[in-house]
């Protein structure tokens, strides 16, 4: 019944078998999709993935990133990390691949896997015009913060594009939660209130939906509604909302893959970082007005 000890082994063939994953926050269904992904590859070539919570924290996630390094980690994923470049690459120089899931600031100097946000925004936003909206606001969560500005920067260029003013009161910034969707709009539509609302996260975008309902206009009759991710809830409410589709398990696998590839051949270590972006999907569904539903997608 000997049980061999795993530390000592892997100090001995200077490998663990183990990854380390640093999540923004467990409770979000977004991250723990992502984290699926990882640990179905890490499980399916034997790794063990240790799960680190740092509720938003960066310092709580330097923390835990030490942590693992004392535990020999083979390799370390960063999702949506909030910490420094300069802290990244420190350990990257004690010999420990590190992957990224998400965006980051200086993102081609890392190996990275993230999603086209921008792109996504775009589409959907291009939607909205297209089914006649002239009047279109945004609601901008605080969460990620990089994903944010990029579906911000493509808000605006489709704007542009169409010959519609971008008024700054239909640019708001709130938190990333139902109720800061709920105030957000509810501060946007006493003034004046847009014909569109395209919200960053769906979670904002229920909190809108109901501020919308509750000021007893109609969804989409005198305000559309778009989100961002296509949670499980979005397919269920009435209407259904319209949103764009994140990859996220895809996110995790690709990512899992990528940092194996690092692990496993140590000479890729030095090549030039890889950059993989994943597409989104745009589910067309009753919030946001398309009078044609043949196109509509479940």
């Amino acid at each position: 019944e000997y049980k061999p000890n795993w530390f000592a082994r892997g100090l001995n063939f200077n490998k663990t078998k183990t990854i380390g994953l640093v999540i923004p926050h467990m409770l979000n269904p977004m991250y723990m999709e992502i984290a699926k992904g990882v640990e179905d590859v890490a499980k399916q070539k034997g790794y063990v993935t240790f799960m680190c919570n740092v509720e938003k924290e960066p310092e709580i996630e330097k923390e835990y990133i030490e942590k693992l390094l004392t535990r020999k980690v083979d390799g370390i994923i960063l999702m949506f990390s909030m910490l420094k470049e300069e802290y990244i690459k420190s350990v990257e120089e004690q010999g420990v691949p590190v992957v990224l899931i998400g965006q980051h600031g200086r993102r081609h100097e890392f190996n990275r896997v993230s999603a086209d946000c921008r792109t996504g925004a775009e589409n959907i936003v291009r939607q909205l015009v297209e089914n006649g909206h002239r009047s279109i606001g945004i609601l901008c969560g605080s969460d990620p913060k990089e994903s944010v500005a990029d579906m911000l920067a493509g808000y605006r260029n489709v704007l542009e594009n169409s010959g519609i003013d971008i008024k700054d009161e239909y640019i708001r910034f709130v938190d990333n939660t139902i109720e800061g969707g709920y105030l957000g709009t509810k501060k946007m539509i006493n003034n004046e209130a847009p014909r569109a609302l395209f919200a960053t996260s769906d979670e904002i975008a229920y909190g809108a939906m109901d501020a919308i309902k509750d000021s007893h206009l109609k969804i989409p009759e005198d305000i559309a509604v778009a989100g961002f991710g296509n949670d499980r809830m979005s397919n269920l409410l009435e209407p259904k909302l319209t949103t764009v589709e994140l990859p996220y398990h895809k996110m995790g696998v690709y990512g899992a893959r990528l940092l194996l590839d690092l692990m496993e051949d140590e000479t890729k270590n030095s090549d030039k970082p890889k950059q993989i972006t994943l597409n989104t999907k745009l589910r067309i569904r009753k919030s946001c007005g398309h009078k044609e539903r043949i196109g509509e997608m479940f």
